[in-house]
């Protein structure tokens, strides 16, 4: 039992007071004399005991009367935990990513949990309530009703560690506080696991809800495995998680028209093939079946007709091998020598080669550096013979400088396969390849840089620093068989295709997208994506013959979006959602001591408004005390 008002308390050595009373009388017997002595000597006697008893009865409910009174003054109550004297602090995280749309059963979890928070807390409480992407602070669940209802999945879903400091940020930075965090999620196995530690003025609630099943089918990727002059082979890859199933349709749409549809067999994985014409603009969207999760059952993709990459290479020699890698139907080539060189062209191209010059002109440096700084590409390939000084001048730019020619004959050896360039190229790093090799070299001197291919030394062949590719030798069939290596064809052809980064087939909400669209913008113009009635303005910077857009958690919404220049079309762009939520494995979380684990929404509320009543004791003890006045009066009146 506890008190509101405990300093009343001692109020109770009051009760001293009646009891010094009743000992110190100073009423005394006095004797009187009669005839007959035996008869008044017992009279005497019993008049003696009969006024003690009644003297101690009425001192004990006198006593109980006003200890009552002084104990309800006090407001006595009772209670789990010190809840009259410490203000109470609710933070809920409610997860709306979209695991939480398999069924539970009772339906969706998500839209469970909504319904058990809107029945079993009081809609006037006091509370934070925040979400994955919505935020309500110092509300009630009567003002936000509207909201949770009509609450939707998020496809950005923070991480267990984000959630936790979020959490704990909502909090007022007041001590002496109970603060109670409470948890609803379905605590999916991730990369991030939730580990919470312990904390000491924090108590966390963790409510877990599972699925009755975690069967799910789910599109998890597209490529485009095949490319003929005629037609596109696309390959979805599939996978399910559950028993193996048959004849499991799979359908692909373009402009919203059926225009292929096949069947496969699946247990675990399994990939869908479809071809289409390679002439044709496509807004696809790949889709299957599945009655668990919904958000993985489309696929979203677009092909745009060719944009080519304007490659520009300046030469003093042979340009033949570069006319083979930069074919025409992929990229806009064109070859002038360096003493016809236009310059007004520089800044229409997207990437420049400078082949095997021998002196690097001041006004070229100077119209490379500018456009280098508006988002342009330069491959350097050195002759055998050049003049340094020119070179430095144009390389101190990207932190670079050549050496002194050495003529030590060298092998390349190391391959970075995780480098850009080489992503995707080779299927498995490869240890027996035959690599080639140089006469002659020159030895970079460069900070910060990548360096994609090394000599057997470790020594940079090509490095790349910012908007620049630069060979350390070169490529002359005298001095290297470079040209003649399988290498140079995946080297020199992403370097164009990098130099101009077309939107891919798709790209993924959630992650940093970064591609080029070939446009050019007056003053004060912007790109716009749309979708339907929805439309954004992305993360955009502008160059000379493009405009690079990144993308990271905006737009929230799949699908094939239009990018617009003041109502003006200029290309399609799709997204899709992250498969991370397609795996329906969750954490154990009985082994955490300091976490407080439900299985229910409603359980854990119905735990803490049980534990946070208030009995108040105060009533009975007024009753007590009215009963003590009432046995008093009877006991003056009836006790003879």
């Amino acid at each position: 039992m506890q008190f509101k008002h405990p300093e009343l308390l001692y109020a109770l050595f009051a009760l001293l007071i009646p009891i010094l009373i009743h000992l110190f009388q100073l009423r005394k017997f006095k004797k009187q004399a009669f005839t007959n002595v035996a008869f008044l000597k017992k009279v005497t006697s019993q008049t003696r005991k009969s006024s003690q008893l009644k003297k101690w009865l009425i001192l004990c409910t006198r006593m109980l009367l006003l200890a009552a009174l002084i104990l309800a003054f006090a407001q006595p109550y009772t209670s789990k935990t010190n809840q009259l004297n410490t203000k109470r602090e609710t933070v809920v995280y409610l997860d709306n990513s979209f695991s939480m749309q398999a069924k539970g059963e009772q339906g969706e979890l998500l839209k469970r949990a909504v319904q058990d928070l809107l029945n079993h807390v009081d809609h006037t409480e006091n509370l934070t309530l925040f979400t994955n992407n919505e935020t309500y602070k110092n509300t009630n669940l009567g003002a936000i009703k509207n909201q949770l209802l009509q609450l939707g999945y998020s496809s950005n879903q923070l991480n267990y560690d984000a959630v936790l400091l979020k959490g704990k940020q909502l909090f007022n930075n007041q001590s002496g506080h109970l603060k109670q965090l409470v948890l609803v999620s379905d605590f999916q196995t991730k990369a991030s696991l939730f580990k919470p530690v312990l904390d000491s003025l924090v108590t966390i609630h963790a409510v877990q809800l599972q699925p009755v099943n975690t069967k799910n089918l789910s599109i998890d990727s597209l490529y485009v495995s095949n490319k003929t002059p005629l037609n596109i082979e696309l390959t979805a890859n599939i996978s399910n998680q559950g028993p193996e199933l048959k004849n499991v349709p799979v359908s692909l749409y373009s402009h919203d028209k059926l225009i292929a549809k096949t069947s496969i067999d699946i247990a675990d994985t399994a990939t869908a093939n479809f071809t289409i014409t390679n002439q044709e603009e496509v807004l696809g969207n790949i889709v299957i079946d599945d009655v668990n999760l919904n958000f993985d059952n489309n696929l979203f993709f677009n092909i745009n007709k060719a944009n080519k990459a304007k490659v520009l290479a300046i030469t003093e020699t042979d340009d033949v091998f570069l006319q083979r890698i930069f074919t025409d139907n992929e990229f806009i080539f064109t070859s002038e020598a360096a003493t016809e060189l236009n310059y007004s062209d520089i800044d229409q191209q997207n990437l420049i080669v400078l082949n095997e010059l021998e002196r690097i002109p001041i006004s070229l440096t100077t119209a490379l550096k500018a456009f280098t700084e508006n988002g342009g590409f330069i491959v350097v390939i050195p002759s055998e013979k050049i003049d340094l000084q020119s070179y430095n001048d144009l390389l101190l730019t990207f932190n670079t400088r050549f050496e002194a020619l050495q003529t030590t004959e060298k092998r390349i050896t190391n391959i970075n396969f995780s480098h850009p360039l080489y992503k995707d190229v080779f299927q498995k790093e490869v240890s027996n390849f035959q690599y080639p090799k140089t006469g002659h070299y020159y030895p970079m001197l460069a900070s910060n840089a990548t360096v994609p291919l090394k000599f057997e030394d470790g020594k940079a062949f090509l490095s790349k620093n910012g908007q620049s590719y630069i060979f350390s030798a070169s490529f002359k069939t005298e001095q290297s068989n470079f040209k003649n290596s399988p290498l140079i064809v995946p080297t020199l052809y992403n370097m164009g295709k990098q130099s101009l980064k077309t939107s891919k087939l798709y790209q993924v909400i959630g992650r940093e997208n970064t591609f080029d669209v070939p446009v050019t913008l007056q003053q004060d113009e912007i790109l716009t994506l749309s979708l339907g009635e929805e439309s954004l303005i992305p993360q955009q910077q502008y160059f000379n013959n493009k405009v690079q857009i990144t993308t990271t958690e905006t737009p929230v919404v799949s699908g094939t979006y239009s990018i617009t220049n003041n109502s003006e079309f200029i290309e399609h762009v799709s997204y899709n959602y992250e498969r991370d939520e397609s795996i329906l494995q969750y954490q154990d979380l009985s082994t955490f001591q300091h976490v407080q684990v439900s299985d229910s929404v409603s359980d854990l509320f119905d735990t803490l408004k049980s534990d946070s009543k208030i009995n108040e004791l105060w009533k009975w003890f007024v009753i007590f005390a009215l009963v003590f006045l009432a046995i008093e009066m009877l006991i003056l009146k009836y006790f003879k």
